[in-house]
């Protein structure tokens, strides 16, 4: 989900919730401690150097149970980093203390913010000689002696 996105979808919102990749939500007291640009500037295991930025969230859990981030307050908060930090088209990554700080991404579903799992990738496959998708080999094609047999092309592993 992009800022533009967010903002958008807060409009028609009374309240805002976050729900977990497991189902549970966010405790309602929760707070938005940051918003604001990561840039990460790195070298894949390919030799490309990229750079990615992304507008990060930050929620956070205190015991402070008498206040409640209410929509246009965070789309003011948003609207305000998008002016310092020159980065309204962005997609959103949202950290969230679980056991330790866990990133995630943002979708919408009803009424929920849906904090989505993130996974890693190895961006230059065609530089380590990781195929794109496995080849599937149907085993009962294999014949009695190409099964005991582990010659180069065989098929045997």
């Amino acid at each position: 989900m992009k800022l533009s996105e967010i903002k958008e979808t807060l409009k028609n919102l009374e309240s805002i919730a976050f729900e977990l990749p497991d189902g549970s939500l966010v405790p309602r007291h929760f707070h938005t401690t940051e918003v604001g640009k990561v840039t990460k500037h790195f070298i894949d295991c390919g030799g490309i150097v990229r750079k990615e930025e992304v507008a990060n969230f930050q929620l956070w859990e205190a015991d402070d149970y008498n206040h409640r981030l209410h929509p246009e307050k965070l789309v003011h908060i948003i609207e305000l980093s998008e002016k310092i930090f020159e980065m309204e088209a962005l997609e959103i990554e949202v950290e969230y203390q679980g056991e330790t700080i866990g990133k995630y991404g943002l979708d919408f579903k009803g009424e929920n913010f849906l904090l989505t799992n993130k996974l890693t990738d190895c961006l230059a496959k065609d530089k380590c000689g990781i195929p794109s998708e496995k080849t599937k080999v149907n085993l009962s094609f294999l014949t009695k002696e190409e099964s005991n047999s582990c010659a180069p092309g065989s098929g045997c592993c």
